[in-house]
């Protein structure tokens, strides 16, 4: 009986490394997928912007009793600065956001006046915000958006006297109008974003009264229309996440 177990103990031992190079050999594990990484857009964001701007504006003399007077058109135009701040959202590749915008600007433009041609009339532009909301499709760290909502500005209105250019009179007024706007984003790092932006100012007509009475005709007013266009350079800074990885 010995004997019998020795010699089947003996025949398992050489008999066992031919059995398992006849087994199949073991599965693999595949390596796990490379990540792939991509930008985040959500999160509030503060930056600054500056730029070109320029604004047109219509002149028109409303007597007490009659029809408008159309008193030529001019335009000008200067330099913007500013800062602006908001939120985004990002599902999937939408975004979607809120912003606030304010600008100092210098627009100052005269003509003289053709109904009366004794005197000069013009606008400086001196400040603008807007206050708008946000739709665009991000491919990574790039943006492209619309924007649309309320636009507001700061003016000075003023009636020299052509001959030596005299103040006779003056006007402030803050206008609320509409604005439409497209542009361009990217994302440098997790958190700094640079691009560039085009809006558009529709601030319809106003009737200014002037600090004395209208010397191009007493007892009228002066409705004055306005549009505006304007072309910045922001950056931002972005407080949301970092740039995150998916599969």
């Amino acid at each position: 009986m010995k004997k019998i177990v020795l010699t089947a103990t003996a025949f398992a031992a050489l008999a066992a490394p031919a059995f398992a190079a006849d087994l199949p050999a073991r599965p693999v594990k595949a390596p796990p997928p490379m990540l792939a990484p991509i930008y985040d857009w959500t999160g509030f964001y503060i930056g600054g912007n500056g730029g070109w701007g320029e604004s047109r504006n219509c002149w028109g003399i409303v007597p007490v009793a009659g029809a408008l007077i159309p008193d030529g058109c001019l335009s000008r135009s200067g330099g913007v600065i500013g800062g602006q701040m908001g939120y985004r959202w990002q599902m999937g590749q939408a975004v979607f956001g809120l912003e606030a915008q304010g600008d100092w600007a210098n627009f100052n433009g005269s003509h003289i006046s053709v109904f009366n041609p004794a005197f000069t009339t013009g606008v400086k532009v001196d400040g603008l915000g807007l206050f708008t909301g946000q739709i665009g499709y991000a491919w990574n760290a790039a943006l492209l958006y619309l924007k649309g909502g309320a636009a507001v500005t700061s003016n000075q209105a003023f009636i020299n006297t052509t001959l030596g250019g005299v103040g006779i009179a003056s006007a402030s007024s803050t206008r609320w109008g509409g604005t439409v706007g497209v542009g361009f984003e990217y994302g440098f790092t997790p958190n700094w974003t640079a691009g560039i932006e085009y809006d558009h100012l529709f601030m319809g007509d106003s009737n200014n009264s002037f600090s004395v009475v209208n010397p191009l005709l007493a007892g009228a007013l002066n409705r004055i229309s306005q549009d505006v266009d304007m072309v910045t350079v922001r950056v931002n800074f972005k407080f949301g996440g970092p740039v995150v990885a998916r599969y």
